[in-house]
């Protein structure tokens, strides 16, 4: 598993990458939701990430070793990181409102430009700054955000962000050395160890075909929006990145609207206005920035 190497314009694969992992998280959403109530967090997860590791080491297992990369110390940081974020945001589900959770949560983009900066040196202008702040407006929106619940609930909830948006980050280094592959390896590892005792105490077994074909759904679209989300990482920032995965948020419910039955508000609308007017802006930014940067070399190789 060697280094990435770019051949696709970034301007293009980034954003391409991201909105395509962001349609399939929707997809894992509507098959968690239609799962059943019967199933913890604790049981999908342990599917999920054991199906994954499964599914990765039959596929590209069979004549090299998968769990061999050449930055080991960051993937074990990444699993670890991915595993105690998705505890937090667990936990602080079942202490807060569902609405007030989701939308501390979803300041992990936010967080994402703050890791960006501290350990990559990556930082943000005023045009990405105003983005970001519109990101969360639509989020806050979007979820009738208030803030209610305990302040353990909260903190909880902040912890989950605040990790998801070190994940992003920790991702986007570990693109320049190591394969998305082995990037979601990690953390699956990490995730199959968290979940792992609870689910031996407790295990949740599908009993009919339609909860069978629910669960490989939830294999299946985690490991590939897993995998297109690392790979979107080797093109774009790590807040970049969460900004184009909010758009999950919309396509959950533009799902849940046309085949649950889901009810429409004025939320809806505008929440996902300003997400989508947010993707919109970075992308034009992203791009002309890219074009820019093509010039100046052209210009350089010219003289």
């Amino acid at each position: 598993m060697t280094g990435p190497v770019r051949h696709l314009n970034a301007s293009v694969a980034g954003p391409l990458f991201m909105l395509s992992a962001a349609l399939l998280f929707a997809m894992l959403d509507i098959c968690i939701k239609l799962l059943g109530s019967h199933f913890s967090a604790w049981d999908i997860v342990f599917y999920q990430t054991t199906g994954g590791i499964i599914i990765l080491q039959l596929i590209f297992g069979r004549r090299r070793n998968i769990f061999k990369g050449n930055n080991m110390k960051l993937l074990v940081a990444r699993g670890a990181v991915g595993a105690i974020a998705f505890l937090s945001i667990v936990t602080a589900i079942r202490l807060l409102p569902i609405s007030t959770a989701m939308f501390i949560v979803f300041t992990y983009p936010a967080f994402a430009a703050v890791f960006s900066f501290i350990l990559l040196k990556e930082g943000i202008n005023r045009y990405e700054a105003f983005c970001l702040v519109m990101v969360l407006v639509g989020a806050g929106v979007f979820f009738d955000f208030r803030l209610t619940g305990n302040l353990v609930g909260q903190s909880v909830a902040l912890l989950g962000g605040v990790l998801s948006g070190l994940a992003m980050t920790l991702i986007h280094k570990l693109r320049r050395e190591d394969g998305s592959v082995i990037i979601y390896l990690y953390f699956c590892i990490g995730c199959a160890l968290l979940t792992a005792p609870k689910f031996i105490m407790n295990p949740t077994v599908p009993t009919t075909v339609i909860e069978c074909i629910l669960i490989l759904c939830i294999i299946f679209s985690s490991l590939v929006s897993q995998l297109l989300m690392n790979q979107g990482l080797l093109y774009c920032r790590g807040w970049e990145g969460g900004v184009f995965l909010s758009c999950e948020v919309i396509f959950t419910a533009i799902v849940g609207i046309t085949f649950l039955a889901d009810p429409v508000s004025w939320r809806f609308w505008l929440g996902g206005s300003l997400i989508l007017g947010s993707v919109t802006l970075i992308n034009r930014r992203r791009a002309a920035r890219n074009n820019a940067e093509a010039t100046l070399s052209q210009d350089s190789v010219a003289m």
